[in-house]
């Protein structure tokens, strides 16, 4: 069964283009993906996620609220005892934040720029059963 992952833009950050991009590069890359669509609050993420079976969270944020957002999207799986849903994440997040971030337990962030290979290969690598390259 593929690697099923929600995408999601968390917030009131508008900007779409990147997230799509990426949720398109891993369908093509055989993962199952679901794109929760703009301004969804940290609930209605992990209630998808939860929903859907998702074994991932990606979250792309161009806002300047990452350093609120994803830690409450991370608080809700816990809240939700769904600590083992992973979570990355993408966007304008400056270097120290990420580094803070990773100490919450998110997974990996992808700055702008990152390879679309690079989000791929991350995830074959810690899903290999799942996460097979496409017929």
């Amino acid at each position: 069964m593929p690697l099923r992952i929600v995408m999601a833009k968390v917030g009131l950050d508008g900007h779409d283009r990147g997230v799509k991009v990426v949720a398109r590069a891993l369908r093509d890359a055989g993962f199952e993906v679901i794109y929760t669509g703009l301004r969804q609050t940290p609930e209605m993420v992990v209630d998808a996620a939860l929903q859907e079976d998702a074994q991932v969270i990606g979250l792309s944020l161009h806002s300047g609220a990452h350093m609120t957002l994803i830690p409450a999207v991370v608080e809700e799986l816990q809240k939700k005892k769904a600590e083992d849903i992973m979570v990355f994440a993408g966007g304008i997040i400056p270097e120290e934040d990420i580094t803070e971030l990773k100490k919450i337990g998110v997974a990996e962030i992808f700055p702008p720029g990152s390879p679309l290979q690079d989000i791929v290969d991350f995830l074959r690598e810690r899903f290999p059963e799942e996460a097979a390259a496409p017929a």
